[in-house]
């Protein structure tokens, strides 16, 4: 096998300040009651610069500069007119889109190649695809002349960052909500870049408000009186404490949480492009994805074979540099993700389950974690129900498609699944059958801004995405 030279993109088309403030009304204003704290590169462990997490006075004046935006200025602009800022802030997107995807690899991990060739199109097509929808609010199904809610507070994860942040920032705009986002504090300068990206887009001051923080800041805006709306993409654990704290309330909630994913492979699937699919499933992103394949079930005739296949493929796989174009494993987003990763894994050994890690040099610095595979696993392992969120995949085994799907829907999540067969009609069958949100079809990982994305059970509730999406931002 030949050695591939490094490629590394430049990290000098990115300008990271030494520190920031929060967006409000249009600027970067200073703290009133936040602390400042500072964000890793977890590549290199490097200090990138200083961010503000943000207090309860910092959260009043997001929300209320948000709500005399909303009042006074976006939900009386004609959709065409939102549109046409929606349709601007897409174009900056493209425009930047080299600089954004250093940025996101930089503070994230993730390699390059994926936040070039993924992240950053699909960005750009979310606010393509609702600045479509701005001016069409009364063909969507939601009655002839749906109204906003308000203000939206929206709590975005680490995995993606500028991604579910155009996934929840542009139906909301488009259906004439104001907004107050909260990043990520591993992961907020690409929300700070985006920041600017309203200033260069001349986006009228309080429509977006950006503060930073960790989960006390999020705490503060989903909690806070002046929210109309909350979105949420991250754990289980913490949608549950956001559902209690607005029940009883009036604020509508679309959460998107945690997911157990079954990958099932027949015996009739193609095994090379099945292959391509498992590990696009589990390791696209470190596994830093809440849909991933973490759960491969195949076909009991075939196991053998599809594992050795795979351990091959997993051994070429290249992990190092996010900015090397020929990375194909990135860093673990942070210590504390790794030490779960590393907690469950042991786990998953201690309990008799066989571990397998591709052979690769780990780098000193940083947080990493090599690509690892356990067999033998039953549905009593904890690597088989709980959701480890990094580069490790539980294989199962099956006899028949009924057996499949009792094993793929044994477990509290539902938000994906995949199928890989060559008979259409299986597909079909397993479709209706299977208690999943999305289940792709001999592919994995696929998304687009017209499709509707979400949940069952612990994996949440509400749909993003499409024409579903608008409904959770319109008073309907």
């Amino acid at each position: 096998m030949f050695e591939y030279a490094p490629a590394p993109e430049s990290r000098s088309i990115v300008d990271i300040r030494p520190s920031y403030g929060l967006f409000v009304d249009g600027d970067f204003v200073d703290p009133e009651d936040g602390v400042r704290f500072k964000t890793v590169n977890p590549a290199t462990e490097e200090v990138l610069a200083e961010v503000v997490a943000a207090g309860p006075r910092d959260v009043d004046r997001a929300v209320a500069a948000a709500r005399a935006a909303h009042e006074t200025r976006w939900s009386t602009l004609p959709g065409r007119e939102r549109a046409k800022y929606l349709y601007r802030l897409a174009r900056i997107v493209q425009e930047r889109s080299r600089e954004l995807a250093v940025l996101e690899s930089i503070d994230n991990g993730k390699p390059i190649r994926e936040s070039r060739d993924v992240d950053l199109p699909l960005v750009a097509a979310h606010f393509f695809y609702y600045a479509g929808w701005a001016d069409k609010l009364g063909y969507a199904g939601f009655g002839p002349d749906p109204r906003p809610l308000g203000v939206a507070g929206q709590v975005i994860p680490w995995n993606f960052p500028l991604l579910m942040l155009a996934w929840k920032l542009a139906p909301a705009l488009a259906c004439g909500n104001t907004v107050v986002l909260k990043p990520a504090e591993t992961t907020p300068l690409t929300a700070l870049a985006f920041a600017e990206i309203c200033q260069q887009a001349d986006l009228p001051p309080g429509v977006v408000n950006i503060v930073t923080g960790a989960g006390e800041t999020g705490r503060t805006l989903v909690e806070h009186p002046g929210i109309d709306k909350v979105a949420f993409t991250g754990s289980t654990e913490v949608g549950r404490q956001i559902a209690r704290s607005v029940a009883g309330t009036t604020k509508k909630v679309t959460l998107e949480l945690g997911g157990k994913a079954a990958n099932v492979v027949f015996d009739d699937a193609p095994l090379d492009q099945a292959i391509e699919g498992i590990v696009n499933g589990i390791f696209f992103n470190q596994g830093h994805v809440c849909c991933a394949g973490s759960r491969l079930l195949v076909q009991e005739s075939i196991a053998d074979d599809l594992l050795d296949q795979l351990k091959r493929r997993l051994a070429t796989l290249r992990l190092g540099d996010p900015l090397d174009k020929n990375t194909d494993v990135g860093a673990i987003n942070s210590s504390e993700q790794l030490q779960r990763i590393r907690l469950l894994s042991d786990i998953g050994e201690q309990e008799g389950a066989e571990r397998w890690s591709a052979p690769c040099e780990l780098p000193d610095r940083g947080f990493w974690f090599p690509p690892t595979v356990f067999t033998g696993v039953t549905q009593a392992h904890r690597i088989a129900r709980e959701e480890v969120f990094g580069p490790v995949l539980s294989v199962l085994t099956f006899r028949t498609p009924a057996e499949a799907v009792e094993k793929a829907n044994n477990t509290p999540y539902g938000l994906s699944a995949g199928v890989w067969t060559d008979k259409g009609s299986r597909i079909l069958w397993m479709a209706q059958r299977l208690r999943a949100g999305v289940v792709w079809a001999n592919t994995f990982n696929r998304f687009d801004p017209s499709s509707p994305f979400g949940g069952y059970k612990e994996s949440g509730y509400g749909r993003e995405g499409g024409r579903h999406g608008l409904e959770a931002y319109l008073d309907v």
